[in-house]
């Protein structure tokens, strides 16, 4: 399960192995162990919480999933030039 964490969490741009090794109460901040820990336990009760997450069926998409449909464009006119059409926002 640590693999499966550590790989979702690493699609995501997140580096456990930043986080501090030995607990620091001045700022709170969890060590790996305990950050690990938690995820674990978040894992194994909400089944499919992290890849089974899709965006709602009826209606129109949720706003946050329409964000994500069509990120903003660098580059407007090479991603033209590479699919023929015009971004669809």
């Amino acid at each position: 399960m640590d693999a499966y964490i550590r790989t979702r969490l690493a699609l995501a741009g997140v580096d456990l192995d930043l986080l501090p090794t030995q607990p620091d109460p001045a700022t709170g901040v969890p060590t790996r162990d305990q950050a690990l820990r938690s995820l674990r336990s978040f894992v194994a009760t909400v089944p499919g919480a992290i890849a089974g997450w899709a965006p709602p069926v009826s209606g129109a998409p949720a706003a946050a999933y329409a964000q994500q449909a069509a990120p903003p464009l660098l580059y407007p006119s090479i991603t033209e030039a590479w699919t023929g059409k015009a971004d669809a926002r």
